[in-house]
């Protein structure tokens, strides 16, 4: 999973509007091929008998681009230096808050080169995408730049940031020590990266994973949770919930009125769900067949406890992954355990483009395949510090600011000290992931083979339901909507106007919530977008209403969890989403 933020990883950064500033509308549905060319009569003159390898138009781009955005900096510095006004920082760059950055000529004229660097980076990664460069380099450009811009920002130095200078000196330098303390421990204790919150203001069971329920199913991958209803009736399809199996659950079940589950609970639907248990070095083994394997085992077993003859499924970022792989078994072997599925901020088609493609080159896939393997497991701080470092404005430098150079303590924040409770990937998954990137294996058919079943995820069929959010940074929207694409069955698909973890903790009754509802999706999703419907409150919404169509009739809602096959082990929220790496 990804950390709960939604605003852009790098801010306008400069108030003059500029056509190029703004991205053409990008469609996630593969293009339809070329017509082939007829070829023209030998001795004609035919300008298209003439053709410049594609390689050579992208290189001479980027060089044309280089020098234009280079002249245009430089102009742009210099004007900086003569006292324009007319570049700043923008309104909503909160790092140049201070009054010094506006009044302070030495200050202004700092930020405005900082601006005007940021700005030809920006626009230089932008340039050259234009020119038809492969999408995956420009990912990797993008995320150096961004990384670098975020780093070298003159605030994330005491001398650069007059905020902190002016804290230092009304503190007598009690901030820099407190600042010093801050580093020592996040060198010692957190792999250098700077520490989001202050995990010890919540304790699972206690603060947070709060929703009453059982564990009525346990085994070495992974406990079932069953959770106890809220209504007097029920509808008799249940639902199983499969949480992604890089993280703990409980970020669907947060706190009281930030909960999935409380939500679902209180529509009137069975939940169950899949908590992972943290896997360790012994565990290295466990791969896409073992975790979908499982999944596969606790459908079983929520039939078995309701007596229902199938669910309903669904499944959140790498859990919608190894769902897919589920569906696909079970569609190829006429099996209809599953009725229907929901795909929550799920990215299916590695070919979409989408951040995460700054690590899909060959090598950088093969490095970390072998790492993970002589280690046994991904950890999670490693696993952490890559999805921060793809925020590296929000996530990195906003807390180096806050913690080291101002002094201040760690904030606590529910969904960042889930965020920084992470787990880690076992070697055998972690291949496995590497290898549906690099070979985009779950949208080619028989490229893949899980539980015994050639991928060829055309034949699933059941309806589907397909949530992505307008803000995403790690799984895009318009990824997200391929989904709907890639089954058979109808599909419906919802936008939230949240980024990755944002659109899933959003209860109905936020004042700035909202998500967007459309007809039946076709090939283009920026078409679907253009003709869709806002509505204020949460995809949440939207999704019980669709699941609840698709229940079954009411009935009885059950007096106690488990069944006589599978009876009561541990009262909610578990064990093993308490339990360290084995």
């Amino acid at each position: 999973m990804t950390p709960p933020v939604s605003t852009p990883t790098r801010p306008p950064a400069t108030t003059r509007p500029s056509a190029r500033d703004v991205p053409a509308p990008r469609s996630s549905a593969r293009p339809a091929p070329a017509a082939p060319q007829a070829t023209p009569a030998v001795g004609t003159a035919d300008t298209r008998s003439v053709r410049v390898p594609r390689r050579v138009r992208t290189r001479a781009g980027q060089a044309a681009a280089v020098i234009r955005e280079t002249a245009t900096t430089s102009r742009d510095l210099v004007r900086v230096v003569a006292g324009t006004d007319e570049l700043r920082p923008a309104p909503g760059d909160k790092r140049f808050d201070d009054a010094a950055w506006r009044v302070n000529p030495l200050y202004r004229r700092l930020g405005q080169g900082y601006t005007a660097v940021d700005a030809g980076l920006a626009r230089l990664v932008d340039d050259w995408a234009a020119t038809g460069a492969d999408w995956r380099e420009v990912e990797q450009v993008r995320f150096l730049t961004s990384a670098a811009s975020s780093v070298l920002a003159p605030t994330n130095t005491l001398l650069g940031n007059p905020a902190a200078l002016r804290r230092a000196v009304s503190t007598r330098g009690r901030s820099l020590l407190k600042g010093a303390g801050h580093l020592t421990h996040d060198l010692l204790h957190n792999g250098g990266m700077p520490t989001q919150t202050d995990r010890s203001a919540f304790r699972v069971g206690e603060d947070l994973a709060l929703s009453p329920g059982a564990v009525v199913a346990r085994d070495e991958v992974a406990e079932l949770l069953q959770y106890a209803p809220t209504t007097p009736t029920v509808g008799s399809r249940p639902l199983l919930v499969v949480p992604p199996p890089i993280c703990r659950y409980y970020f669907l079940d947060l706190r009281p009125g930030r909960s999935f589950v409380e939500y679902a609970a209180s529509r009137g639907i069975q939940v169950f769900m899949i908590s992972w248990r943290n896997p360790g070095r012994d565990h290295r083994h466990w791969s896409l067949d073992t975790y979908s394997r499982r999944v596969l085992d606790a459908i079983d077993s929520v039939r078995e406890i309701t007596g229902s003859d199938d669910v309903n499924t669904l499944g959140f970022c790498a859990g919608g992954q190894l769902q897919s792989t589920v569906l696909n078994h079970l569609a190829a072997t006429g099996d209809a355990r599953v009725a229907n599925a929901g795909f929550a901020v799920t990215m299916l088609d590695f070919d979409s483009p989408a951040p995460i493609g700054a690590f899909s080159s060959p090598a950088l896939l093969e490095v970390a395949r072998l790492v993970s393997r002589a280690r046994g497991v991904l950890d999670s701080g490693s696993l952490g510090a890559v999805f921060s470092w793809m925020r590296p404005l929000d996530l990195v430098t906003n807390y180096w600011v806050s913690n080291y150079l101002m002094g201040e303590p760690a904030p606590s924040f529910d969904i960042l000290a889930w965020n920084a409770d992470g787990t880690n990937l076992p070697a055998g998954l972690h291949s496995d992931f590497l290898s549906l990137m690099r070979r985009n294996a779950l949208v080619q058919p028989g490229a893949l083979t899980v539980l015994g079943t050639a991928i060829d995820l055309s034949r699933v069929t059941v309806p589907t339901f397909v949530t992505g959010g307008v803000t995403d940074h790690l799984t895009p929207w318009q990824a997200c909507y391929r989904t709907t694409q890639l089954v058979s069955g109808p599909s419906t698909f919802v936008l939230s106007n949240a980024g990755h973890i944002a659109s899933l903790v959003n209860p109905p009754g936020g004042s700035k919530a909202s998500y967007w509802t459309g007809g039946a999706p076709g090939p283009d999703p920026d078409q679907w977008r253009a003709t869709a419907t806002e509505q204020p409150g949460s995809w949440w919404q939207a999704w019980a209403d669709w699941n609840l169509e698709r229940s079954g009739g009411p009935v009885p809602a059950p007096v106690r969890q488990g069944s006589e096959q599978h009876p009561v082990l541990a009262a909610a929220p578990g064990d093993y989403v308490l339990a360290p790496a084995a």
